[in-house]
């Protein structure tokens, strides 16, 4: 996976998070899109093509990640 310079990334949350840091913030990054803890904001971020990060919230919704 090639680098993808985040240093002017404009970080999102959801509308739903609480101010208690327990978030993932969303990027949108030229043709990327990158993922990070909000709690770590220095730390490392995934990266995503857009399919993929679209194939990811899809799943979300559908319930494909829920605790069993």
């Amino acid at each position: 996976m090639k680098q993808v310079d985040l240093s002017h990334a404009v970080w999102q949350k959801s509308s739903y998070s609480s101010a208690n840091g327990q978030c993932v913030e969303v990027a949108y990054v030229s043709d990327v899109v990158a993922m990070r803890d909000s709690k770590n904001p220095i730390g490392p971020a995934l990266i995503f093509t857009p399919g993929e990060f679209n194939a990811f919230i899809c799943g979300v919704a559908d319930g494909e990640f829920g605790r069993s």
